[in-house]
């Protein structure tokens, strides 16, 4: 979909400012999702387009991560006319597990989708899940894969698009040492070091 980039141009879900990424970084750049997934519309036609690129794979199930992945995990799976359930953090530690009666037999055709690719901490979340459930993952797809082709997975892995977004360590982080104020955004908990 070569227009992805425009639709979250559009839908005001490309902001610039001093940013706090869920995996720690910080960038001048952020892709504010749920500006596309809070418009119905909209996020039906970009996750069918997302399913498109899987229809040949035999899928089975479609998993998602909390919390966008799960609305993205429902509308593909319902463009592929499958069920989808979706992998929520681990409130005993570290990881993902499946809650609410949702289990995955063993051999299961998988495919995982979620809205942005960073560092692929969620993905890899998902990914150890199913593992353990001895699930067949046949692929994962993302709206934006931010790390452009950087994060390495041994699935096939498809994007609607990929870009090059440059982000820092804190220390490291030219817009702190101009002392620009930074905001956290997303579903992570702001921690401070």
């Amino acid at each position: 979909m070569k227009n992805v980039i425009d639709i979250f141009k559009k839908s005001n879900a490309l902001l610039e400012g001093h940013f706090k990424l869920s995996s720690g970084r910080h960038s001048d750049i952020y892709y504010e999702k749920f500006n596309i997934l809070k418009q119905p519309r909209l996020c039906e036609t970009v996750c069918i387009e997302l399913a498109r690129l899987f229809e040949g794979d035999s899928v089975e199930l479609v998993v998602g991560p909390t919390t966008g992945g799960i609305i993205i995990a429902y509308e593909v799976a319902k463009y592929l006319g499958l069920n989808s359930i979706y992998a929520e953090p681990d409130p005993g530690g570290k990881g993902r597990i499946f809650k609410r009666g949702f289990h995955v037999d063993e051999g299961t055709r998988v495919l995982i989708v979620d809205d942005v690719m960073t560092t692929g901490g969620s993905i890899f979340e998902v990914i150890d899940l199913l593992k353990k459930y001895k699930a067949d993952i046949v692929g994962i797809g993302e709206f934006l894969d931010r790390s452009n082709g950087k994060v390495k997975l041994d699935y096939p892995f498809k994007a609607l698009a990929a870009v090059e977004a440059i982000d820092w360590e804190p220390e490291e982080c030219p817009l702190c040492k101009k002392n620009i104020p930074l905001t956290q955004r997303g579903s992570r908990k702001f921690q401070t070091a």
